[in-house]
């Protein structure tokens, strides 16, 4: 009887201690903590770290590639044209002198406003687009038997237009273009000229937001001139 009380208590004593060194297996969720960090991958690399930290990797992560670093900001607005007139001539020299700090070369033009009054009769073929275009028509109004005409390359509206002749009067300008459809011309048309005016304005292309607000300032320099779209 005492031999088989001793080999029970002996053999107890054993399992306890197989099942303390995790001999056993895990039978529950509550095994020790030695055993248990032994079992875990890489548990010696455990680190921890602050919030500010972790707070810090995550927002590398966004500027490495997340949403934050796939927003690119929206480029400026341009305007195409914008003009600033009318100047007299004094005020538009002064005007000039106050835009030569801004170098905006060939991004500036100065122009006369047209007038009021009709100074003579034009008639012409309408612009043709380009220079090719152009000489092109004129070829065809020579084979027509038309000799009297100049194509216009001038920096105005009238650019790479035909003109058949100008008259002061409206009659004989009337007279040329009834000639000319009985030998064929029938893109030709007759329109008033307008004398040319005393007062200038300024065309400035490709405007952003910054230039904008630099030439609204001068312009508020100079009394009764106005900013407008180009027309």
């Amino acid at each position: 009887m005492l031999k088989f009380i001793f080999w029970s208590l002996l053999a107890a004593n054993a399992a306890l201690f197989a099942y303390g060194q995790g001999y056993l297996g895990h039978f529950s969720g509550n095994e020790r903590e030695p055993a248990r960090l032994r079992n875990q991958l890489n548990g010696g690399r455990l680190t921890l770290v602050s919030a500010e930290r972790a707070n810090g990797a995550a927002g590398a992560a966004d500027t490495a590639g997340g949403p934050a670093a796939a927003a690119k900001p929206a480029p400026p607005q341009l305007l195409a044209c914008l003009e600033i007139g009318n100047f007299v001539l004094a005020d538009a020299r002064r005007f000039e002198a106050q835009l030569a700090p801004l170098g905006l070369g060939d991004r500036q033009a100065r122009h006369n406003l047209p007038g009021t009054e009709v100074s003579s009769y034009i008639v012409f073929v309408p612009p043709q687009g380009s220079k090719e275009a152009a000489d092109k028509k004129a070829a065809e109004l020579k084979q027509l038997g038309v000799t009297n005409y100049f194509v216009m390359s001038d920096n105005s509206a009238m650019r790479w237009a035909i003109s058949l002749g100008v008259f002061k009067t409206e009659p004989a300008a009337q007279n040329l273009l009834a000639a000319l459809q009985k030998q064929g011309v029938r893109s030709a048309k007759l329109a008033p000229r307008m004398s040319g005016s005393k007062l200038l304005a300024y065309q400035f292309r490709d405007v952003d937001a910054t230039l904008k607000g630099k030439l609204e300032q001068l312009r508020a320099g100079h009394p009764g001139t106005e900013a407008r779209a180009c027309k």
